[in-house]
């Protein structure tokens, strides 16, 4: 193995440690389908690995049928977000101005779900942007959300 593999393979490995795992919260049934499991909508939660009291939930499309029963289904990429401080706000380390913080499959091959934390400094808010990409043709469509932070907890940035 190479150095160049080595560090690659150790940086990817890194990335899987940083990004938060989501729960279940609840679904609905979007469209009937006779074999497999309905379309769905899922509302998922997870907490911000690096800020203590700031959950996110996440609602996305799940795509049913067989194909979606199996895994193989790629799911659209309509999905929204919406963070709130849900405790006293805490940093567990300094933050980057823009990082990844949650990610899941949306297909069995390369296509995601991606969740982007930006801090605005001027305004002492962390905002969250929420979207689809894939390995040839991502999307544009997006959902934004932000949490202000309490007067007095400046960001704590690296």
């Amino acid at each position: 193995m190479t150095l160049k593999t080595a560090t690659a393979l150790l940086a990817f490995a890194l990335t899987l440690g940083i990004n938060a795992h989501a729960e279940e919260v609840g679904s609905v049934d979007t469209a009937f389908k006779l074999i497999g499991r309905n379309h769905q909508v899922v509302v998922e939660v997870f907490d911000d690995p690096k800020v203590k009291g700031v959950s996110c939930y996440v609602s996305r499309a799940r795509t049913g049928g067989i194909k979606g029963s199996l895994g193989l289904a790629e799911d659209t990429a309509d999905a929204s977000v919406a963070c709130r401080q849900v405790g006293e706000i805490a940093f567990t380390e300094a933050l980057r101005q823009q990082e990844e913080v949650f990610s899941q499959s949306a297909s069995i091959l390369f296509k995601k779900i991606r969740i982007v934390r930006m801090a605005d400094v001027k305004r002492n808010t962390l905002v969250y942007l929420v979207y689809s990409d894939k390995l040839i043709d991502g999307s544009p469509q997006n959902n934004v959300t932000a949490v202000p932070l309490p007067p007095g907890l400046p960001l704590r940035m690296r």
